[in-house]
């Protein structure tokens, strides 16, 4: 008896073990955004708990109550209806979901991360005067890099900015999707090759936060963090004068090597970055001889370039950029490097091998393409051989 006794002390301290590991930073946030969507995650609980809390009560009340050994509980079998009790039934839960409508509905437009800020915090508004920092966020593999517009810095994993000003983050990817995340100061955005996501944040107390990517982007996904620092405006001034002090250039040929795909990158500072070039990294023409993305939209809404635009397919290949090094994008397809699929090949009822590589596939004239005894849709006698731009193979 006494070792059961034992035992039972242990596991009721088990989980304060576990809860003594845990980083509450979600629960005690240092920035507004992240503070008013700590509130609505209490707020549906609370709701929630509402309704379940007396549901675990009343299953185990009845279960009690209505045992096989207490005869003196009402037994009726022939009970199907009461009025009284399907009103509350129906009633508590529905007030529950439309409080909690209510609550998303305010929620998603008042915390939307495009939309400007309009306060400090609870208790203060912005002041008129107030320029917001604009910081423009890559998500390299597997490494941070951060301009800073307005001041011609840009830092490698490692972000700052003053304490009770805005932040304007404008966020972008060179190759995977990774989600910039920085717990105390606001919710995860996802950044995206090709596209800019937006956040308006707000940091509120100073110190040293931890960010990092919160969406799993290949081999150095665990090691792809940084530092984020909130300081007073000396202190913000002090890092900036630092960054220029001690950093680099960081022109189109230093970031093609700052591009490639590497592991626990230390922290990196460039005094002067070039001003078109996160443009040139959202447009996916930083290396050179690429079309920009908003050039090919444009001819595109010009009504295209016709037949003679077949040559501006290679300008526009992304994947392999880095293959004539022995470097392969980490989700390259197997067209746009050349490497051969992980997977077996699908194999026809005679053992035959079955290409299901459409995209690659030729056809010359004449060329009747049979499946099953009949041709395939599309491809008749005599048919033209497919765009060479619709290919992924030369």
């Amino acid at each position: 008896m006494p070792k059961l006794v034992k035992f039972s002390r242990l596991l009721s301290v088990l989980p304060l073990l576990f809860l003594a590991g845990c980083n509450m930073v979600v629960m005690a946030p240092s920035g507004d955004i992240a503070a008013q969507q700590r509130d609505l995650i209490l707020v549906s609980t609370v709701l929630m708990l509402i309704i379940i809390i007396p549901v675990i009560f009343l299953t185990l009340l009845f279960a009690w109550r209505y045992r096989r050994s207490n005869t003196a509980a009402t037994y009726d079998p022939e009970w199907h209806h009461s009025t009284r009790l399907e009103i509350v039934i129906w009633s508590a839960p529905l007030a529950i979901i439309i409080a909690l409508g209510a609550v998303t509905w305010i929620s998603t437009h008042k915390l939307d991360p495009y939309r400007p800020l309009d306060r400090l915090d609870a208790e203060r508004a912005i002041p008129a005067d107030t320029k917001p920092l604009t910081v423009e966020v890559v998500a390299l593999d597997w490494k941070w890099l951060f301009f800073y517009p307005e001041l011609g810095i840009a830092t490698v994993n490692e972000l700052a900015a003053p304490v009770d000003m805005p932040i304007n983050f404008k966020i972008t990817a060179s190759s995977v999707m990774n989600s910039f995340y920085i717990p105390a100061l606001a919710g995860q955005i996802y950044a995206m090759p090709g596209m800019e996501t937006k956040l308006h944040a707000v940091i509120n107390r100073e110190g040293e936060y931890e960010g990092f990517s919160a969406n799993y982007s290949g081999a150095g996904f665990s090691h792809m963090r940084f530092k984020f620092h909130g300081l007073n405006q000396e202190g913000f001034d002090a890092w900036v004068a630092r960054v220029k002090q001690q950093g680099t250039m960081l022109n189109r040929d230093a970031y093609l090597k700052l591009e490639k795909p590497s592991e626990k990158e230390p922290v990196r500072y460039y005094a002067s970055a070039d001003a078109d070039l996160y443009n040139a990294i959202l447009n996916m023409c930083a290396t050179p001889g690429k079309m920009c993305m908003n050039e090919m939209m444009h001819i595109d809404m010009m009504g295209g370039g016709g037949k003679e635009s077949a040559e501006n397919r290679e300008k526009l290949q992304y994947d392999n950029r880095h293959a004539d090094e022995g470097i392969v994008a980490p989700a390259a397809t197997v067209p746009a490097t050349g490497a051969p699929a992980r997977s077996e090949p699908a194999r026809s009822t005679d053992g035959n091998s079955m290409q299901h590589d459409m995209p690659g596939m030729h056809s010359t004239p004449g060329m009747d393409m049979q499946h099953d005894g009949h041709s395939m849709p599309g491809m008749s006698n005599g048919a033209d051989p497919a765009p060479a731009q619709l290919n992924n193979n030369n």
